[in-house]
């Protein structure tokens, strides 16, 4: 075992489930052989304990970091925000200017809360739209976060999110008498969400602009038309979506305007900040309920967040991994036809990801992970693009992927997969750890 592995060993009697984001456990990736801990990453690269530095073609901080990491123009703003002060009695500018610029972002937007995670933007979003609207009940499409309000959904049937979430999740700890006021509905389907409004007093919709797939038949419109004809407040997450298709949220690209939106992940390009706009009518319902929050006042977050736009505004970030993207979605699928295997491709292409068309899909992408990390590259099935997913480190690491498909493509033709595995499959999903 290396130094990493020994220490989420540790990890494992100290923290519960290991990790505190159930995206970087191990077991997701490699079980006993992933790396688990880093010491440094630059651009998009990553040293773990032991020293080893690896090639991040993978989920990149989960999303956090399309600058790459470690990008120097947002690291000596928050490094000069860490001399001057972060926390005082008094609040921070930034938090006022970052505002005004996501406002001037997003021009059917008036108002503003700041958090620092994405699943408290999504708390806030649904405590301030159910404010507005004065119903509790709220319709679902698309994953967003971890907190009672969300995870009620799966009371009583815990496949109410399988395609939302995850498959089996039981919502131990959530209480019960929350059950039925959180109803999720599937995407591209407006018939669906249909019979739940008229089934149902519902106040506030709240979806992902796109996660696997795109809107069809004007769905997004369909959605936007009924929420204003029955008096319900439409939430778009982008905590995820947003920044990697459009400067902006991603529902720009489709022209639907909600009534409020969130955006996480990448506004901070690796500092944590979190952002909740709206139209004034539904924001200022704030103010009736307590929303409130020590650490949401710190400095770093908004510091991070406004010189992110900057960049990504002086860099057109958003096209550049965008394309990116699609290229790398254009090279998996010539590398499955060149091996006579079958794939499916799926994703914003920013934040693009495959699987195989196999009973032993999860087996092909343990076989992937640990094949590409005795060749230096953290990799799997699923890239997040940033702006450091240049030329010169994709052309080798598709080198190495072809070499790999070829080995998959022998165990379609019958060769056991379990005999070059060196430890478990991977994880597909939640699972306890013992």
């Amino acid at each position: 075992m290396g130094k990493g592995q020994e220490l989420y060993k540790k990890a494992k009697t100290l923290i519960p489930g290991g990790t505190m984001l159930l995206s970087k456990r191990p077991e997701m990736f490699l079980p006993e052989k992933w790396p688990s801990y880093f010491s440094k990453a630059k651009g998009c690269k990553v040293w773990d304990l032991d020293g080893n530095v690896f090639t991040d073609v993978s989920i990149m901080g989960i999303g956090t970091n399309i600058l790459g990491y470690g990008h120097d123009e947002v690291d000596d703003a928050v490094m000069a925000t860490v001399r001057n002060g972060n926390m005082s009695t008094l609040n921070c500018p930034e938090e006022v200017y970052l505002a005004e610029r996501l406002i001037e972002l997003h021009p059917w937007a008036d108002m503003v809360r700041f958090a620092r995670s994405g699943g408290e933007a999504n708390a806030i979003a649904i405590r301030i739209a159910r404010a507005a609207s004065g119903r509790d009940k709220v319709a679902i499409c698309g994953y967003h976060g971890w907190h009672d309000w969300y995870l009620s959904a799966n009371l009583g049937d815990d496949k109410n999110l399988a395609g939302h979430l995850l498959p089996g999740l039981d919502p131990l700890g959530v209480p019960q008498n929350l059950k039925n006021t959180v109803l999720p509905f599937n995407y591209n389907d407006i018939e669906e969400l249909q019979k739940l409004i008229k089934t149902n007093e519902i106040g506030v919709i709240k979806m992902e602009v796109s996660r696997n797939k795109g809107p069809e038949d004007n769905f997004l419109h369909k959605v936007r038309k009924l929420a204003t004809d029955n008096n319900i407040v439409l939430i778009f997450d982008e905590c995820t979506s947003g920044f990697r298709q459009t400067f902006g949220g991603l529902h720009k690209l489709y022209g639907v305007e909600p009534d409020m939106a969130m955006f996480g992940k990448a506004l901070g390009n690796g500092y944590a900040i979190t952002a909740t706009i709206g139209k004034k009518s539904v924001m200022q319902a704030a103010q009736k309920s307590f929303i409130s929050s020590t650490f949401w006042t710190e400095r770093i977050g908004p510091t991070a967040g406004l010189k992110t736009l900057e960049v990504m505004e002086r860099e057109r970030s958003w096209e550049t991994i965008t394309s990116t993207g699609t290229e790398i979605s254009t090279r998996w699928k010539a590398l499955a036809s060149h091996h006579n295997l079958k794939i499916g491709v799926s994703g914003l292409p920013a934040l693009i990801s495959f699987a195989f068309d196999s009973p032993n899909a999860l087996a092909y992408k343990t076989l992937i992970t640990q094949e590409m990390l005795k060749k230096g590259y953290l990799a799997g099935t699923s890239v997040y693009v940033s702006t450091t997913h240049v030329p010169s480190v994709l052309n080798p690491y598709f080198e190495e992927l072809d070499k790999i498909f070829g080995l998959i493509k022998k165990c379609e033709e019958g060769l056991p997969v379990g005999t070059l595995l060196e430890g478990p499959v991977c994880h597909g999903g939640f699972k306890r750890l013992n």
